[in-house]
Formats: C-alpha cells, sequence, structure tokens
C-alpha cells in the first residue's frame, strides 16, 4: 500500500495529529492562561474542518474494510461543522475554574470519539464498523460524567457506559449470526449472500435492535432523557446531534448496501418503528420541565422522522436523511446554544425559568424562537425543508398514511415547541433571567447556526447537490 492510498484517511489522519498537537501543546501550557487551549484546539480543528472540504480522492484500502466515497467525505464534513459548533459553544462553560486543568482533556477525547464516527462511516467491513462504533462510545461516557462534582453527571456516564455494553453486545450478537451464515463481513460480499431466511432476518434484528439503541429509536430509548439531563450542556448537545447523526449516517449506509434483499421486512420494521419514536418523543416531551430532557424527547421524535428516508430505500430518501441532518445540525445546535449560555451564566434550565425571556435578553430569545420553529418544521426556515423532502421520500414509495401521521405528529410537536415560545415572549416572571452578555466565541457559534437555519432553506441547490453525491452510497 502506497502512501497516496494510505493518505485516503485523510479525515482520521488530521483528527489523531490533531488530538495528538493538543496533547503536546499541554505540556508547554502556561496554567495561569485557562482559554489558552480552547483558541488553540478551535482553531486547529477548524483548519481540520476547512481541510475536510478540499478535493479529495476516493476509493478502498485494507482490502476494501475501508473505503471513501463522495458520501462519506460530505457526511464527515457535516459532523465536522456540528462539532465545530460544539466547541465554540464550550469555551465559558471550560473556562470556569473547575474545569480549568482539564481542557485539553476534554478536546482530545471529543476529537477521539469523532474519529471513531469517521472509521465507522467509511467502513466496508462490520469489523471496521465495530472498531469505529467502541472508538466512538467509550469515551462519551467519560464525557458525560466530565463534571466531577455532579452526581447526576456520574449517573448519566455509568448509564451511558451500561446501556452502550447491552446495546453493542446485542448488535455484535447480530453480527456473528450474519458471519455464521454467510462466512463473510464485507458489506458487498454480504449484499450477494444474504438471503431471506428466518435466521438472517433474526440476524438482522438483533443488528437494528443494537443501532436503535444510539439512535434513540422507541423502544430502545429509556435511557436518553436521564443520560442527556445529567450531562454537562455542551455535552447533552454533542449526544443530540453529533452522535446521533454520525449513527444516522453509517445505519443508512449499511441498510442500503448490506440488506437490499429483504428490504421489505426491515420496511415494515421501520414502519412501526417510526410511528412509534415519533408519536411517544412528541407526548413525552409535553410533559417535560427541565430542557435538556425536554429536548431530549424532542431529538427521539427527530429521530422518528428520519425514519420516513430510510423507509423508501431510494436516492431520494438518502439524500433527504442526510440534507436533514445538516439542518437538524444548525437547528438543534442553535437551541442548545441558548441553553448553554443561559446555564453557563446563571445556572438555570427550566422552562419556567425562561418566562419573561425576551424582555432581558432578546437577542437569544430570537435565536431561540428560530431554532425552535426550524425544529417545529415551519416554513420558510430549513427545517420545514428538511422535513418536506423526508416526507416526498416516503410518498414516493406509497407510504401515505406513514406520511400524515408523521404531519399529526408535526402539529403536536408544534405545541409543545410553542410552549417554550409562550414563556420567553408572553409569560411574566417577578425573576427574570437578567441581561447578560455572551461571549465572542457563543456568538460566533450562534450566528453560524442562524446563517445554516435561514440559508440552507433558501438553497434549494444543496439538497440537489446532496442527491447527486449519495447517488450509489
Amino acid at each position: 500500500m502506497s502512501l497516496k492510498d494510505f493518505l485516503l484517511m485523510r479525515q482520521e489522519l488530521l483528527l489523531i495529529t490533531a488530538a495528538l498537537l493538543i496533547l503536546s501543546a499541554e505540556i508547554f501550557r502556561d496554567p495561569g492562561k485557562k482559554r489558552s487551549p480552547n483558541l488553540f484546539a478551535i482553531i486547529l480543528f477548524a483548519m481540520v474542518t476547512a481541510a475536510g472540504f478540499l478535493p479529495a480522492p476516493t476509493g478502498a484500502i485494507f482490502g476494501g474494510m475501508y473505503e471513501v466515497t463522495q458520501t462519506s467525505l460530505m457526511m464527515k464534513n457535516i459532523l465536522n461543522i456540528g462539532v465545530l459548533i460544539v466547541l465554540l459553544q464550550s469555551v465559558t462553560w471550560l473556562g470556569k475554574d473547575e474545569n480549568a486543568q482539564r481542557i485539553s482533556e476534554y478536546h482530545v477525547i471529543l476529537l477521539s470519539t469523532l474519529a471513531g464516527m469517521d472509521f465507522m462511516i467509511s467502513a466496508g467491513h462490520f469489523l471496521m464498523f465495530y472498531i469505529g462504533l467502541e472508538l466512538a462510545t467509550i469515551p462519551l461516557a467519560a464525557l458525560v460524567a466530565y463534571d466531577r462534582f455532579s452526581n447526576k453527571s456520574a449517573e448519566g456516564g455509568i448509564k451511558l457506559i451500561l446501556i452502550s455494553a447491552l446495546s453493542s453486545g446485542i448488535l455484535l450478537y447480530g453480527l456473528s449470526m450474519i458471519y455464521g451464515t454467510t462466512g463473510t463481513l464485507y458489506f458487498d460480499e454480504l449484499a450477494k449472500l444474504f438471503k431471506t431466511g428466518n435466521l438472517q432476518i433474526l440476524a438482522f434484528i438483533f443488528f437494528f435492535s443494537g443501532m436503535a439503541f444510539k439512535i434513540s429509536i422507541v423502544p430502545f430509548h429509556l435511557w436518553t432523557a436521564d443520560v442527556y439531563e445529567g450531562a454537562p450542556v455542551s455535552i447533552t448537545s454533542y449526544l443530540s446531534v453529533i452522535s446521533k447523526g454520525a449513527a444516522a449516517f453509517i445505519f443508512i449506509i449499511v441498510l442500503f448496501r448490506v440488506f437490499p434483499v429483504i428490504i421489505e421486512s426491515w420496511q415494515k420494521l421501520i414502519y412501526v418503528t417510526a410511528v412509534l419514536t415519533m408519536t411517544i418523543g412528541n407526548l413525552f416531551a409535553i410533559r417535560q420541565q427541565n430542557l435538556k430532557r425536554f429536548l431530549a424527547f424532542s431529538s427521539i421524535s427527530q429521530a422518528g422522522y428520519l425514519l420516513l428516508g430510510f423507509i423508501g430505500g431510494s436516492q431520494t430518501g438518502m439524500a433527504s436523511v442526510i440534507y436533514y441532518i445538516l439542518i437538524y445540525v444548525f437547528s438543534n445546535l442553535a437551541a442548545f446554544g441558548v441553553v448553554v449560555a443561559v446555564s453557563n451564566a446563571k445556572g438555570r434550565e427550566n422552562i419556567d425559568d425562561y418566562n419573561g425571556f425576551y424582555r432581558t435578553n432578546p437577542g437569544l430569545s430570537l435565536v431561540m424562537l428560530l431554532a425552535l420553529f426550524s425544529l417545529a418544521g415551519i416554513p420558510p426556515f430549513a427545517g420545514f425543508f428538511g422535513k418536506f423532502f423526508l416526507f416526498t421520500a416516503a410518498a414516493e414509495k406509497g407510504y401515505y398514511l406513514l406520511v400524515l401521521i408523521a404531519v399529526l405528529n408535526t402539529i403536536i410537536s408544534l405545541y409543545y415547541y410553542l410552549l417554550v415560545v409562550k414563556a420567553m415572549f408572553i409569560m411574566k416572571n417577578e425573576s427574570p433571567v437578567e441581561n447578560f452578555r455572551s461571549d465572542l466565541s457563543t456568538k460566533l457559534a450562534l450566528g453560524i447556526c442562524v446563517a445554516g437555519i435561514v440559508i440552507i432553506g433558501f438553497a434549494g441547490i444543496i439538497f440537489e447537490v446532496i442527491r447527486n453525491a449519495s447517488f450509489g452510497v
């Protein structure tokens, strides 16, 4: 294998190099400068993100275990954009006294999980897929438990690692059955050897169940709200957007490449889980008062909408999923960005705390309004177009009843998103969140999110670019 072939792993090599540089810089860091590691890590990762958009060759190495396609490059770039926003939102939180000596640890762990996600996305073999999955999952537990002075944070980390171990065991059992019935774990070979036998259908169900834990698909969602509530807010946003987006990316790749023969079977499974996920996620979101739990159930319902793109099994379906995740990155991180800013400044995280928020912090209120309207799918914001293409992908295959159920669920989601809007703009509060000024990094992160919400909705060509790039997976 030549150096040129090895450089196909450009994204992963850059992430590993960045992590090593951050570790090396820690040795020479002046302890008195708390924010210097933040600035260095953000600039370094911004360069990695920019490098991802440079022209890159496609191909395969390690006998086809690792593959680079235009689709995988696009998926990685979307995740990089999201992580860059998360890093910007984390600056204030990391600058607190209790985190000042562990800033580099945060960045290294975060980049490690992202490298694992990139390996998953480029996997052409289930062994490479599983290595990437574990590399992405295990450090996440450390991030969730990052707040060493919080019992909830420690509890969230324990719950995540236990659930991850259980889901990985279920997934591995399914993979062992797939290997036992086919004799291979290469995606392309499995697509030719996989049949509609009962044992192989059972193997797929185990695989589906393991992945459903990662995406928080009902009934494998019960861990989500507790872990999201226990984790620091910046980590919660990472879990909700980046981790879930990466899992959705690899899941749709595997479905389309490995299991096209049993498409009728997994379409029925996805049909049922999509209805349950949308409905239960929305109904439970109505009951929440803590904003992290609120956004957790919101993200569960969003996973249900994503499944509408899966069920079509078409190029349009794949493109709509990628497009929706791109929109979801900006919309959800904008909402979390406001929650992060308020939590860092005032320590408030309940919906009632936002009563009268517009009177004291009109700018942040408008950002939250845009984010919630986009998540609800209200035109002309980007979320409307994302849902439109997902519904179109399902309707093209004749799933009109499913689309109708999704539209009804959109109405339900609009109700609970408006509860937050009502609190900010209409409700009165004797002790509202006082006016405060966000730092430059938070303003930059929110500015990027708002620009994404507005521009992507009107730039219809973006969907066409994604659709053309996702041809053939």
